[in-house]
Protein backbone atom coordinates (compact mmCIF):
# COMPACT_ATOMS: atom_id res chain seq x y z
CA UNK A 1 0.00 0.00 0.00
CA UNK A 2 1.36 3.74 -1.14
CA UNK A 3 1.65 5.83 1.60
CA UNK A 4 -0.13 8.91 1.39
CA UNK A 5 1.50 12.21 0.69
CA UNK A 6 1.26 15.53 2.53
CA UNK A 7 0.29 17.11 -0.90
CA UNK A 8 -2.87 14.31 -1.26
CA UNK A 9 -3.81 14.99 2.64
CA UNK A 10 -3.90 18.76 1.45
CA UNK A 11 -6.48 17.85 -1.38
CA UNK A 12 -3.46 18.99 -4.20
CA UNK A 13 -1.15 17.22 -6.50
CA UNK A 14 2.21 16.02 -5.22
CA UNK A 15 5.31 17.83 -7.48
CA UNK A 16 8.56 16.83 -7.51
CA UNK A 17 10.36 18.47 -4.90
CA UNK A 18 13.82 19.74 -5.39
CA UNK A 19 14.15 20.04 -1.64
CA UNK A 20 13.79 16.72 -1.41
CA UNK A 21 16.05 15.68 -4.59
CA UNK A 22 18.86 17.34 -3.27
CA UNK A 23 18.26 15.62 0.12
CA UNK A 24 18.78 12.74 -1.80
CA UNK A 25 21.68 13.74 -3.66
CA UNK A 26 23.53 14.16 0.25
CA UNK A 27 22.21 10.42 0.80
CA UNK A 28 19.35 11.45 2.46
CA UNK A 29 17.19 9.19 0.95
CA UNK A 30 14.12 8.43 3.47
CA UNK A 31 12.26 11.63 5.43
CA UNK A 32 12.98 9.70 9.01
CA UNK A 33 16.85 10.89 7.13
CA UNK A 34 15.84 14.44 7.33
CA UNK A 35 14.34 14.39 10.83
CA UNK A 36 17.51 13.25 12.17
CA UNK A 37 19.01 15.52 10.72
CA UNK A 38 17.08 18.08 12.31
CA UNK A 39 17.83 16.71 15.94
CA UNK A 40 21.71 16.78 14.70
CA UNK A 41 21.33 20.67 13.87
CA UNK A 42 19.96 21.46 17.11
CA UNK A 43 16.51 20.27 17.67
CA UNK A 44 16.88 18.15 20.67
CA UNK A 45 12.97 18.34 22.04
CA UNK A 46 11.91 15.70 19.56
CA UNK A 47 15.16 13.33 19.77
CA UNK A 48 13.53 10.69 22.39
CA UNK A 49 15.22 7.72 21.50
CA UNK A 50 19.05 9.67 21.82
CA UNK A 51 19.24 9.93 18.13
CA UNK A 52 21.38 13.00 18.05
CA UNK A 53 24.82 10.78 18.00
CA UNK A 54 23.45 8.26 15.05
CA UNK A 55 25.29 8.82 12.12
CA UNK A 56 23.68 10.47 9.47
CA UNK A 57 23.47 8.50 5.95
CA UNK A 58 26.94 8.47 4.14
CA UNK A 59 27.30 9.42 0.12
CA UNK A 60 30.25 7.96 -1.39
CA UNK A 61 32.01 7.75 1.77
CA UNK A 62 31.13 11.57 2.92
CA UNK A 63 28.70 12.61 4.74
CA UNK A 64 28.22 16.35 2.84
CA UNK A 65 25.05 17.67 5.11
CA UNK A 66 27.54 19.65 6.96
CA UNK A 67 27.23 23.40 8.22
CA UNK A 68 28.76 24.83 5.71
CA UNK A 69 25.68 25.90 3.29
CA UNK A 70 25.29 22.30 1.60
CA UNK A 71 22.04 22.41 2.92
CA UNK A 72 20.99 25.00 4.62
CA UNK A 73 18.30 25.10 7.85
CA UNK A 74 15.70 27.01 5.64
CA UNK A 75 15.72 24.54 3.31
CA UNK A 76 15.82 22.21 5.82
CA UNK A 77 12.66 23.39 7.14
CA UNK A 78 10.96 23.63 3.66
CA UNK A 79 12.08 20.05 3.25
CA UNK A 80 10.50 18.83 5.83
CA UNK A 81 7.00 20.63 4.91
CA UNK A 82 6.99 19.22 1.28
CA UNK A 83 4.13 18.39 0.53
CA UNK A 84 5.73 16.01 -1.78
CA UNK A 85 6.57 14.00 1.01
CA UNK A 86 4.67 11.45 3.30
CA UNK A 87 2.18 12.71 5.52
CA UNK A 88 3.53 12.65 9.26
CA UNK A 89 2.23 15.31 11.79
CA UNK A 90 5.69 14.77 13.55
CA UNK A 91 7.86 15.60 10.03
CA UNK A 92 5.45 18.86 10.28
CA UNK A 93 5.89 19.54 13.91
CA UNK A 94 9.62 19.37 13.06
CA UNK A 95 9.65 21.60 10.08
CA UNK A 96 7.86 24.20 12.20
CA UNK A 97 10.44 24.12 14.74
CA UNK A 98 13.18 24.52 11.96
CA UNK A 99 11.43 27.55 10.46
CA UNK A 100 12.24 29.46 13.90
CA UNK A 101 15.52 28.61 13.72
CA UNK A 102 18.37 31.40 14.52
CA UNK A 103 19.53 32.87 11.51
CA UNK A 104 16.83 31.67 9.02
CA UNK A 105 15.29 34.70 6.44
CA UNK A 106 12.17 35.01 6.04
CA UNK A 107 12.50 36.47 2.47
CA UNK A 108 14.73 32.51 1.83
CA UNK A 109 11.70 30.62 3.58
CA UNK A 110 8.99 32.30 1.45
CA UNK A 111 11.09 31.88 -2.16
CA UNK A 112 11.53 27.76 -1.38
CA UNK A 113 7.74 27.84 0.18
CA UNK A 114 6.89 29.25 -3.18
CA UNK A 115 8.90 26.75 -5.06
CA UNK A 116 8.01 23.59 -3.26
CA UNK A 117 4.47 24.54 -2.87
CA UNK A 118 4.21 24.50 0.38
CA UNK A 119 2.87 28.19 1.00
CA UNK A 120 -0.77 27.50 2.45
CA UNK A 121 1.42 24.98 4.96
CA UNK A 122 3.97 27.85 5.82
CA UNK A 123 1.44 30.76 6.37
CA UNK A 124 -0.62 28.31 8.67
CA UNK A 125 2.63 27.98 10.48
CA UNK A 126 3.74 31.66 10.45
CA UNK A 127 0.33 32.65 11.73
CA UNK A 128 0.37 30.30 14.34
CA UNK A 129 3.95 31.66 15.64
CA UNK A 130 2.64 34.91 15.18
CA UNK A 131 -0.02 34.02 17.58
CA UNK A 132 2.59 32.71 20.56
CA UNK A 133 5.50 35.23 19.84
CA UNK A 134 3.72 38.47 18.67
CA UNK A 135 6.56 40.32 19.58
CA UNK A 136 8.80 37.94 16.71
CA UNK A 137 8.88 40.36 13.89
CA UNK A 138 10.41 37.36 12.07
CA UNK A 139 6.59 35.68 11.80
CA UNK A 140 5.27 38.97 10.71
CA UNK A 141 7.75 39.47 7.69
CA UNK A 142 7.28 36.15 6.74
CA UNK A 143 3.26 36.34 6.46
CA UNK A 144 3.98 39.64 4.74
CA UNK A 145 5.52 37.51 2.14
CA UNK A 146 3.42 34.80 1.23
CA UNK A 147 0.04 35.33 -0.32
CA UNK A 148 -2.98 36.56 1.83
CA UNK A 149 -5.17 35.29 -0.24
CA UNK A 150 -4.54 31.33 0.09
CA UNK A 151 -7.24 28.61 0.55
CA UNK A 152 -7.18 28.10 4.42
CA UNK A 153 -6.12 24.14 5.16
CA UNK A 154 -8.38 21.93 6.52
CA UNK A 155 -8.45 21.70 10.36
CA UNK A 156 -8.08 18.11 10.48
CA UNK A 157 -4.54 18.04 8.52
CA UNK A 158 -2.06 20.61 10.27
CA UNK A 159 -1.59 20.43 13.60
CA UNK A 160 -3.29 22.90 16.18
CA UNK A 161 -1.13 25.47 17.59
CA UNK A 162 -0.69 23.72 20.70
CA UNK A 163 1.91 21.41 18.68
CA UNK A 164 4.18 23.72 18.35
CA UNK A 165 4.90 24.49 21.64
CA UNK A 166 6.42 23.81 25.00
CA UNK A 167 3.57 24.63 27.44
CA UNK A 168 2.98 24.57 31.16
CA UNK A 169 0.27 25.48 33.38
CA UNK A 170 2.50 26.51 36.17
CA UNK A 171 5.48 28.31 36.24
CA UNK A 172 7.40 30.97 38.61
CA UNK A 173 4.67 33.51 38.20
CA UNK A 174 1.98 31.05 39.29
CA UNK A 175 -1.08 28.90 37.56
CA UNK A 176 -1.42 30.23 33.78
CA UNK A 177 -0.70 28.57 30.41
CA UNK A 178 3.30 29.83 29.61
CA UNK A 179 4.22 28.91 25.65
CA UNK A 180 7.25 28.43 24.26
CA UNK A 181 7.55 28.00 20.44
CA UNK A 182 10.16 24.96 19.94
CA UNK A 183 12.79 25.77 17.92
CA UNK A 184 16.30 24.27 17.88
CA UNK A 185 18.93 25.20 20.59
CA UNK A 186 21.81 25.24 18.98
CA UNK A 187 23.34 24.54 15.29
CA UNK A 188 25.66 21.28 16.09
CA UNK A 189 28.00 20.59 13.72
CA UNK A 190 28.01 17.49 11.48
CA UNK A 191 31.35 15.31 11.38
CA UNK A 192 32.55 13.72 8.45
CA UNK A 193 34.54 11.28 8.10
Amino acid sequence: MAIESLAKRLGTTPHLSSLLMKARRYGLEKPEDLELLAVRRGLRYYDAHGNSSKELPVLNGIVKIADDGWFTSEELAVALLSPSAPYSLQRLRMGAAMLAAEGNRPESIARLARHERCESVVRHIGLCGSKVEPENNFWNVLLDLLPADLQPTRPDVLPHLTRFVAMTGLSRTGKGNLMQWIRPTRMQPVSTP
